[in-house]
Order: C-alpha cells, then structure tokens, then sequence
C-alpha cells in the first residue's frame, strides 16, 4: 500500500535527510577522501566476476552540492570504473516528492540492475523501492535510514540488499563515550549539548544514546539548537548559553558546523578550558583538534560509505546480500578521536 505523506511530514523528512548527512550544502571540494578507522573497504570478493559484465546503476543522490556526499561520490566511481559498471546520477535537491519521482523514473526506465539510494524519506520511499525490488532491480541505502527503527542498520525493507550508515543511536552512544573520556577526573561534568534539529527522530534517537551512555558525572545544564548549519548559527547559541549558564561549562558538545561557531563565542567571551567536541570527522574538526583548539570529534566517514555501499552493489548484482553495514563498526575508538590519536585517522570531508 503506498504511503502518503503531507507537506509538514515530507518538510519533515527533509530535514532528517539533511541531518544525517552531517555536510550542508556548499561549493566546497571535499576532503581528502582516504578510508581510515572503518570496516574494510577494500574491493568485494565478487568484483572480479562483476568486471566482466556491464552493469547499469541509478545513484538518488540526496543533493549533488553536498560535500559529504561528494565525498561517498567519489569513491563509488572508482569501486563502479573497476567493476564496469556505468553509474547515472540523480540530484534529489533535498527535496522529497522530487526524489520519488526520480525513483519511479528509474524503475519506468527499465535498464537499470541496482540503485545507490541516499533516501530523503525513508518510509515514503518504500513503496517505491520494493516495486523496484519486485522487477528484479538491487536496492543499497546509505547514509540514511530507511524504515521507522533508528536503533540499527539492519535493512528494514525486505529484499533491500544492503543498508551502509551509522545508526543513530549508535551515534549517541559513541558521542556519550567520548565524552566520558573529555569528563575523567571532573565531577560534575557541566555539559551543553547542542542538537543538529531538536525533536526529529534522528536527533532524539542520538540524543537517547548519549543519555544511556554518559557516566553520572556528566551533566547537561543546557540545551542550544545548531541546525546543522554554518557558524553563524553555532556561534549565536553558543552566546546565548554562555549567558545562561554564566560560562559555568565544562564541556560544548555538538555537530561540527556548530562547534565551529561555538568556538568563535567562547573565544570571543574569554573563557578557557573548555573541551569542545564535534561529530562529524571534517577538515575542519581535522585542524581544530590539531591546533588544540578542539578536544576531540566523533568521526564521520562519507568516503567509506562510498566505497563500503559501491562494494555492496557489486556484491548484489552477483546474488550476494551484505545486510547492515555500520562504516565505524571496526574503527579505531569507535571513531572517537582526540589529539592522541589523531595521526590515525584522515579526514574525508571538507565541512
């Protein structure tokens, strides 16, 4: 049955989408695109007898301007030139109904054997993808969830060959840990959290993890709201819970975007010693942690979602399903990085 969405809700799953592709939209080139800390994305055991053959496999981007997804870009055109397969690329525009359309177009065309899907609404999307997987096309997701549960990256539509993302609650609790570590020897922990988009699943589902994670030194004493967006956002919140909590933090933890901003307010306020930690993994946090100016970064890995969801795809094509893929599952720290381990990770977007 298909399923049918108002505007607030399609608005809505917009911007989950935007959300969890932690990149916003911008002219920058990203970084460089190495794989590191992740599960292994070295060329699937099926790729030599995928070369052989020709296939044809439709990517429904969620948005071509977005430096994450660049990033993932990249990597899939090498896994597709090695294997021959001809990858047609679908600008979503992070727009929802648009990417429906597209979808139905793919499946119209009849030419395509897989789809690389980054879905700007995961349940809207499902009918579509499962009238796909019913004319024998392979469907990947990544990046995104794809169904209601965002607990896991099992895939949750059946027939859906493979999922490649971190879940979200996955994400909180990693980012918990990582502060734990920020906290040792500070009780209490004075901690302000900033959600990317405060109240859409994604951010509650990481919020939870982190709460079911953090020791119980570690106190939120304020709450700000970054939007995923650039500094200005970051930088103007951060002001406005310095006021609030009259600088009495310990610890600023939040997407990277933001994180640059606050610590524009927190310099500009005077106030030292305190521990910033962004999640994301770009060129950005890279420096800041570098510099010192960052104590540490939940890292993100767009280049090895590429490769990991490209490598899934040739697996699919040759009758093998990959199932769930976390890309930080076997990473060094649980892609907690901090200047003591910094030299082993890489980062794989600009910001």
């Amino acid at each position: 049955m298909a399923i049918s969405m108002t505007a607030a809700g399609r608005a809505a799953a917009t911007m989950l989408a935007t959300a969890l592709i932690v990149g916003a939209c911008s002219s920058n080139s990203a970084a460089t695109a190495a794989p590191t800390g992740a599960s292994s994305a070295a060329p699937s055991a099926a790729a030599a007898s995928a070369a052989s053959k020709h296939f044809e496999v439709a990517y429904l981007s969620a948005s071509t301007a977005n430096t994450w997804l660049a990033a993932s870009k990249t990597e899939m055109d090498k896994i597709a030139a090695a294997n021959n397969i001809t990858i047609t690329s679908f600008d979503g525009q992070f727009k929802a109904d648009l990417q429906h359309t597209q979808m139905q177009d793919v499946i119209a065309a009849g030419k395509y054997n897989g789809v690389v899907v980054v879905a700007l609404d995961g349940v809207g999307l499902t009918p579509d993808l499962q009238d796909a997987i019913s004319k024998g096309i392979k469907i990947v997701g990544m990046n995104q969830v794809i169904g209601p549960d965002f607990t896991t990256a099992n895939p949750q539509v059946q027939g859906i060959s493979a999922m490649v993302f971190e879940p979200p609650l996955v994400r909180g609790q990693r980012l918990g840990k990582l502060v734990n570590k920020a906290c040792q020897g500070i009780d209490p922990c004075r901690v302000v959290y900033f959600f990317g988009i405060k109240g859409i699943p994604l951010d509650t589902a990481v919020r939870q993890g982190f709460d079911a994670t953090i020791a119980s030194n570690v106190k939120v004493v304020d709450e700000r709201e970054g939007q995923y967006l650039g500094p200005d956002k970051g930088q103007a919140a951060m002001q406005d819970s310095i006021t609030a909590t009259k600088g009495a933090f310990d610890v600023v933890v939040g997407a990277d975007q933001s994180m640059q901003g606050a610590q524009l307010a927190i310099t500009a306020a005077g106030l030292t010693g305190k521990k910033i930690i962004g999640f994301g993994g770009s060129q950005a946090a890279y420096d800041a942690i570098k510099s010192g100016a960052w104590w540490g970064d939940l890292w993100g890995t767009p280049a090895t979602e590429g490769t990991l969801a490209m490598n899934a795809m040739v697996d699919a094509l040759n009758g093998k399903d990959d199932g769930g893929i976390d890309p930080g599952a076997n990473a060094v720290d649980e892609n907690g990085v901090t200047k003591d381990n910094l030299s082993q990770f890489t980062a794989q977007w600009a910001g």
